[in-house]
């Protein structure tokens, strides 16, 4: 089978096709037939060993596939050869073949492609797992999502309107911001990419309190970090949540008097904990999240769709924070 392997640190120009033999499932493991990865920004990440997790090298990146089960290991009762999956993979989805634990996996639902449904796992339940579990979000509430035209943004805008919140959406520009309201937000702010200097960044949070109004956000979905953290948590209400979801623009520095006057909670949110230390949360938000798509309240938004051989530019695409919603490898032929 074909595989990019990450042979040494570097960026995606550092990968390399190469050819493989097919793995073999252990007992509590599936073997999938990949017909698409999504990619995502700790892909960018995980390959310059500046993710959390550093594989062995050779590995594949790619933390998300669907597909079809071709191989069943001796102690999995719940799947079988022929079902149509999702899963995590943490990486080798970038193969045409992959082993992956049984429990990792989902059923493909009804109604949703494989680039759709190699586009939901990742980003929907870090989003899900943020604002449910983490940020405990009720209707009515405000919701400011940093980084919304992006892949956990866009899934943030959607699940927080299902639930019943107002949602202001913050990009790099008029082209992000338009595609996060066509999404559902219901209003944007344009930032400017940064580092931001101490006037830029004192503009922006009064963008932001103005956004905000009289009270102001009751949650902020971070998944970018650097310099807008201070600006958005100035924006934060009374007993406001800051969930501190990534860092695509750097890990912040917060004054801590702000959370002190404000009342406020820094929460971290790192949905591969919860499924560690919480497996049964996090298999019921799996369950919620398809029920949700099901309803038609959620839908993976793929804006482009990579063939195999560009895999590397897909990560690249990633890593420069140019894509919109979600992008796609197609792997395979699999329909």
């Amino acid at each position: 089978m074909r595989i990019w392997h990450s042979e040494a640190v570097g960026g995606p120009e550092t990968l390399r096709l190469t050819d493989t033999v097919s793995p073999a499932p252990m007992a509590d493991e599936v073997v999938v037939q990949v017909a698409a990865c999504g990619i995502n920004f700790p892909d960018s990440l995980i390959i310059r060993d500046l993710y959390q997790f550093k594989p062995e090298r050779p590995f594949a990146p790619g933390g998300e596939i669907a597909g079809v089960v071709t191989q069943v290991g001796s102690a999995v009762t719940a799947l079988a050869v022929g079902d149509r999956v999702i899963a995590r993979t943490g990486w080798g989805g970038l193969a045409e073949e992959v082993a992956v634990a049984a429990h990792k996996c989902a059923p493909l639902p009804e109604g949703m492609s494989m680039a759709e449904g190699a586009a939901f796992l990742f980003t929907y339940l870090t989003s899900y797992h943020a604002l449910v579990q983490r940020g405990r979000i009720a209707a009515g509430e405000h919701v400011l999502v940093l980084g919304a035209a992006g892949g956990t943004g866009i899934a943030a805008i959607e699940i927080a309107k299902a639930l019943g919140a107002t949602v202001v959406a913050a990009c790099s520009s008029a082209e992000k911001a338009n595609f996060a309201r066509a999404s559902g937000a219901d209003a944007a702010i344009v930032y400017d990419r940064g580092p931001l200097d101490k006037d830029a960044a004192r503009g922006l949070g009064q963008r932001f309190k103005e956004a905000g109004g009289a009270r102001g956000f009751d949650i902020v979905y971070d998944p970018v970090g650097g310099d807008y953290a201070e600006p958005a948590f100035r924006a934060l209400a009374w007993k406001g949540r800051y969930l501190v979801v990534g860092f695509t623009a750097g890990i912040p520095r917060l004054p801590f008097n702000l959370p002190l006057l404000k009342g406020a909670e820094i929460v971290g949110v790192f949905n591969g904990g919860l499924q560690t230390n919480e497996p049964a949360v996090a298999a019921q938000n799996v369950r919620d999240l398809v029920a949700l798509f099901v309803a038609g309240r959620i839908r993976p938004r793929v804006s482009q769709v990579f063939s195999f051989a560009d895999a590397p530019a897909a990560i690249a695409a990633i890593a420069d924070r140019q894509a919109l919603g979600k992008l796609v490898v197609q792997v395979g032929d699999v329909a």
